[in-house]
């Protein structure tokens, strides 16, 4: 069985729209797999904040009614204290990336858990400052 998998959010909102084939094949296997899908409370947040400054209540409905569904990952004072090294280190290397990387990376790293994701470029360079983040980029066929 492939390791468990957290979701970053370009790939669950890709989910959400049903558009790209190889996040939906992956998304197939991994759900056939292990039943549902794993993702973090900073996804529910970007993703809430999304529908909800876009005005789309009927999918932000749909959103909330299928958290129970959806393992959600939370950020605990560990994740926290990691997340704010990790944003650190990238400022003081000129390789800032934002606030919701460093977290969504940290509760990875936490949990031990692959982090699937289109967005290598971000995530490349929390690798490259030394952190053990394990990468699976679902956009690749």
């Amino acid at each position: 069985m492939a390791d468990r998998t957290l979701l970053d959010t370009d790939i669950f909102s890709e989910l959400m729209r049903a558009k790209s084939a190889p996040v939906r094949a992956r998304a197939a296997d991994y759900r056939q797999q292990h039943g549902r899908f794993t993702t973090s409370v900073v996804t529910v947040l970007e993703i809430t904040k999304g529908l909800h400054k876009a005005a789309r209540q009927d999918a932000l409905e749909r959103f909330v009614a299928s958290l129970p569904a959806i393992e959600v990952m939370a950020l605990g004072q560990d994740e926290a204290l990691l997340a704010g090294r990790i944003y650190g280190d990238l400022e003081r290397l000129g390789q800032r990336i934002g606030r919701a990387d460093p977290m969504i990376a940290a509760i990875a790293i936490t949990a031990d858990v692959v982090l699937a994701t289109g967005n290598e470029n971000h995530y490349a360079r929390i690798r490259a400052a030394g952190y053990p983040l394990r990468l699976d980029n679902w956009r690749s066929a």
